[in-house]
């Protein structure tokens, strides 16, 4: 497996930052040797408020050489599955040199609202190549290696590039500990100088990162650059310093991480990336652009921290029924009524004991709720009253990937209102999976929303409103 390492940032301070760019002395540039301090104007830049990205995360992701513009982004952000996107940050060899909105404002921007960025360097390319170098001032990966035959002016030209990129990223207000992620294009990996070369520059680029503070990501087509770093990490341990993540260039159309071409333990369970899918266009939201697919399963995945109620109350995670006041027969089940009497305490409309037993204090607060959210008031607790309740607060927006306690109330908000089984399977993990999303869009066809599995405006007055 890929090593790990303690990031940078977490354990000094920008001063030695900028020590740490000054490692890599000198810069590789054709071959030759140049020396560089361009890293340390741009440190000081560095904005300490951004997350970590892509950190935990398990969903949907999209790469386009330009990034979009705040208009696009935005209307993407509510109408399209997509959390994550690929951004050309570095490299010389890079189609879209001139990014016309890419800055540290964009990154921190699109930061702030959720988004996951991959920020992707496409510099020096493989020897064996043949659509490289694209401009008259870019370079391949050094074939030549030394009477040792070891490649050390690749492995140079590789922690250059991590410098280089290292810079970018700083400049941008991409945080240390984020992953850069380094684009090799296809090659032909039996062509054995290439090979190796390329496996030396990508050895030098991760070793370089890892000093600087972030994690290293490596993207290559599965048949190539990805078949050999796992051949090298099965066959050759300890011979290369391996990528902490790799992403997959394999477009046969399935949405998840899995390719033969390496071996199932690779970099799992969950260090990978899938670019399931080419260049194609995508509409949302009335925006088209022209996209990679991408599939992504990262750090610990899509996590909600463990939830704690009214002093360890269990509120439940699904299976909620309508709730009648005691009659001579019967009395309702104390697990629904102390899951009521704990939600209507966190809403400040209960102030009395949680001890399962429908009193009239708690029959006083459940109708004082109902009258002030327009519900109609009953002597017991309604379904419709249940969906209302699980799903009030702020009305986040949700989708495949989403985690956390606005998830949760979704998820139990869908269980309440559903009779069938695609409702019934929908449990309150807080981490938005394939059921959640089947449940949603069932819901949404049922109620007559739009039907796109994802919880905004519409979706979420439906359920505040206790539509069932």
């Amino acid at each position: 497996m890929p090593r790990r390492f303690i990031p940078l940032a977490r354990r000094a301070s920008t001063a030695l930052l900028l020590s740490a760019l000054a490692v890599s002395g000198l810069v590789v540039v054709g071959g030759s040797e140049q020396a560089t301090d361009a890293a340390a104007p741009v440190a000081a830049k560095a904005r300490k408020a951004n997350v970590v990205t892509p950190g935990d995360f398990t969903g949907f992701g999209f790469d386009q050489c330009q990034a979009p513009s705040q208009a696009k982004m935005n209307r993407w952000l509510r109408a399209s599955p997509f959390w994550a996107v690929g951004i050309y940050i570095a490299g010389d060899s890079r189609a879209c040199r001139n990014q016309t909105y890419l800055n540290a404002t964009w990154v921190s921007t699109q930061l702030a609202k959720g988004w996951r960025l991959l920020p992707i360097t496409l510099g020096p390319q493989a020897s064996c190549q043949p659509r490289f170098p694209r401009y008259k001032d870019d370079f391949r990966i050094s074939s030549k290696a030394n009477t040792n035959g070891a490649y050390t002016t690749a492995a140079r030209q590789g922690r250059t590039q991590a410098a280089e990129s290292v810079t970018a990223a700083i400049d941008l207000g991409i945080s240390a500990g984020s992953t850069l992620w380094y684009d090799l294009e296809g090659f032909d990996s039996s062509n054995v100088k290439c090979r190796e070369s390329a496996l030396s520059f990508l050895s030098g680029w991760t070793d370089q990162l890892h000093t600087l503070g972030y994690f290293s990501g490596v993207y290559s087509s599965a048949g190539s650059g990805i078949r050999a770093l796992d051949d090298a990490r099965v066959e050759r341990p300890g011979t290369y310093v391996l990528p902490d993540q790799i992403w997959i260039a394999r477009w046969d159309g399935v949405a998840n991480t899995s390719t033969r071409y390496i071996r199932s333990d690779g970099w799992m369970p969950r260090s990978r990336v899938k670019q399931y899918r080419g260049g194609h266009d995508e509409t949302w939201g009335k925006v088209t652009i022209n996209i990679d697919s991408n599939f992504l399963n990262l750090g610990r995945g899509s996590v909600a921290d463990p939830e704690v109620h009214c002093g360890g109350v269990n509120i439940l995670r699904a299976g909620y029924r309508v709730i009648r006041p005691a009659n001579g027969t019967s009395t309702p089940d104390p697990a629904q009524v102390k899951a009521l009497q704990c939600l209507l305490q966190e809403q400040g409309s209960y102030n009395g004991p949680i001890q399962g037993r429908y009193t009239a204090a708690t029959a006083a607060a459940a109708n004082s709720w109902q009258s002030a959210h327009g519900l109609p008031v009953t002597p017991g607790w309604t379904r419709q009253a249940w969906v209302a309740l699980l799903s009030e607060g702020n009305r986040v927006l949700l989708k495949f990937g989403s985690a956390g306690p606005d998830v949760r109330r979704v998820q139990r908000a869908l269980s309440a209102a559903g009779t069938d089984a695609t409702a019934a399977a929908v449990r309150a993990t807080g981490v938005f999976n394939w059921k959640t999303d089947r449940a949603l869009r069932a819901y949404q066809q049922r109620i007559g929303v739009p039907v796109n599995g994802i919880a905004g405006g519409p979706t979420w007055a439906a359920l505040q409103s206790g539509k069932a």
